[in-house]
């Protein structure tokens, strides 16, 4: 890619961990924002004070709230927005980017009561057809202080993941390819729920053990249900898998964490999600996997005791008791390849 300028479509806290990562050795960068006094901001501070201020921007990265001044100028496009609004954005982009141009989405939700991916959001709307999904063990505040991490860029072109591996890969910053397309954005998906579980674990005082039952079980459902959509269950034992599980179940700097740790603290999902900045795309995924898994017959106790815990008004200690009670046979229900067990 040499000195190419790249894109980044997207100003919250991940889409400036990508840029902070595309912008060493001052690359020139450009950032898309939705704010035009965020933009100045970040071109006056070398920073993005209101999302990820610990996230030093290269001298080439520029932000701006002008989309085509954006895109114009950039062959290889990072798409970084909640899937409640990537469609709208993809809409948007669509008269800016031909065929020619790379789009990989980090963004890691669903849209709609068909649980449409966000690659299947970007090809419908954009004429782009080279696209890919990055996807692991990705905390910004993390990463943007220079803690070692990897990643996963998944694409059916490999031109795709060269491209995307060669602009991001850095002294400690890794990336690795994958053709699993379907896996890979279904395991940046199916994990929030289960940091959810997670968070409201640890705010009942929960130790390891417990967390322990939730994360493995949690995999379990995770691996089940990307079966049955087509996946490659290998993705699921690796970093866009068990490793995004391990970080986001585990972690304070996870929104879906921090939404289960306020809810077995006694608050209300309204209040909780009212006093987030940024989405935590685990509430909206716990509704569109529930009814789909319904619909699909696929056993997922963790994800029906949150979407009761979130949308149903059982308290935590009653959904935990719910799973804790479940009387099946553990050999039946250990296999991810039953789509019943």
């Amino acid at each position: 890619m040499g000195r190419e300028p790249v894109a980044v479509v997207g100003g919250g806290s991940w889409g400036t961990a990508i840029a902070h990562l595309l912008g060493r050795e001052d690359r020139p960068v450009r950032i898309w924002v939705r704010n035009a006094d965020l933009a100045r901001q970040v071109n006056e501070e070398r920073r993005n004070p209101k999302y990820l201020p610990e996230a030093s921007l290269g001298a080439g990265v520029q932000a701006s709230a002008d989309l085509s001044e954006v895109l114009a100028p950039c062959r290889t496009i990072f798409v970084v927005v909640p899937s409640k609004g990537l469609r709208d954005v993809a809409r948007a982009m669509a008269g800016h980017v031909d065929g020619d141009r790379i789009l990989i989405h980090a963004t890691k939700g669903l849209e709609g009561e068909g649980c449409t991916r966000m690659s299947e959001v970007l090809r419908e709307e954009t004429t782009c057809r080279r696209i890919g999904v990055l996807s692991g063990p990705n905390l910004a505040g993390e990463i943007a202080t220079g803690h070692p991490a990897a990643t996963v860029i998944a694409s059916r072109y490999a031109e795709v993941v060269e491209v995307g591996r060669e602009a991001l890969v850095g002294p400690r910053f890794r990336v690795y390819a994958s053709r699993d397309v379907v896996g890979t954005e279904w395991g940046g998906v199916l994990k929030n729920v289960v940091a959810i579980a997670a968070g409201v674990s640890h705010g009942l005082g929960f130790g390891m053990n417990t967390m322990a039952m939730l994360v493995t079980r949690g995999l379990a459902e995770m691996t089940r249900f990307g079966l049955a959509e087509g996946a490659e269950i290998e993705t699921f034992q690796g970093l866009s898998g068990v490793g995004d599980l391990v970080a986001t179940a585990f972690s304070p700097l996870s929104r879906n964490y921090r939404v289960g740790v306020a809810l077995a603290q006694g608050q209300s999902l309204e209040t909780i999600t009212q006093g987030m900045c940024q989405v935590a795309e685990g509430v909206r995924t716990t509704q569109l996997v529930h009814a789909r898994a319904g619909q699909m017959g696929i056993y997922m106790p963790i994800v029906e005791a949150v979407h009761r815990l979130l949308f149903e008004g059982i308290s935590p200690e009653a959904a935990l008791a719910d799973l804790m009670a479940i009387n099946r046979n553990p050999y039946e229900a250990e296999s991810v390849y039953s789509r019943v067990g």
